[in-house]
C-alpha cells in the first residue's frame, strides 16, 4: 500500500509527509475533509504534525481526491483501535514486545502466541506494526498478567525473532 502512495506522490515530498501522518493515524479523507472515524480533524492540526503548512495539506487532499487509487485507500482507512500498551502497568497487565529480524518472516505471531498460551497467559491484545509504514516494526502482546522472564529464551528461539522486551 505505501509503495502505491509513494509512487503517486513521489514528486511531492511535503505531500508524502502529510500522507504518512494520515496513514499512521488511520485518518480518512472525504473530499477536502479529514476524519478520525466521524470526528473531523482541521487541516492545520495535520500540518503541524507533518511539519508543513495548511496549504500543503489541502493540496495533498486534492491529489488524493483526483487519483482513484489513492481515493479508495484514504476514503476507507480507519484507525486500528485503542492500545492498552501504555496503561498496561496500571492495569496489572503484561506486555511483551518482539522485534523481528525480518517482519515478512511467517510464523512469528502464531509461534509467539503458542509460547504465551503454553505458559497459561491469555492474550488481551496483539498489535503488529505494518513493515511498510514503520521503520522498526514490532509485534506487541498485552496479556492478562505480568510475563515471567523465563519466557524470553523460548520467544527468542522462534525463527525470525531478533529481540524480546518485557514491560
Amino acid at each position: 500500500m505505501w509503495k502505491k502512495i509513494e509512487t503517486q506522490l513521489n514528486n511531492y515530498p511535503e505531500r508524502l509527509k502529510v500522507a504518512r501522518v494520515l496513514i499512521e493515524n488511520g485518518l480518512s479523507t472525504q473530499g477536502d475533509k479529514i476524519y478520525l472515524n466521524q470526528i473531523e480533524i482541521p487541516p492545520i492540526r495535520i500540518a503541524r504534525v507533518a511539519g508543513v503548512d495548511r496549504r500543503t495539506v489541502n493540496e495533498t487532499l486534492s491529489s488524493i481526491h483526483s487519483n482513484p487509487e489513492l481515493c479508495i485507500i484514504f476514503k476507507e482507512i480507519r484507525p486500528a483501535g485503542h492500545s492498552l500498551k501504555e496503561i498496561a502497568k496500571h492495569l496489572n497487565l503484561g506486555v511483551v514486545e518482539i522485534t523481528p529480524t525480518n517482519a515478512a518472516s511467517p510464523g512469528i505471531l502464531s509461534n509467539s502466541a503458542i509460547v504465551l498460551n503454553k505458559a497459561g497467559l491469555s492474550i488481551r491484545q496483539a498489535i503488529v506494526d505494518d513493515p511498510e509504514l514503520s521503520p522498526e516494526p514490532k509485534l506487541t502482546f498485552i496479556v492478562e498478567r505480568k510475563i515471567p522472564g523465563e519466557l524470553i529464551p523460548a520467544l527468542l528461539k522462534i525463527p525470525g525473532v531478533a529481540k524480546v522486551s518485557l514491560y
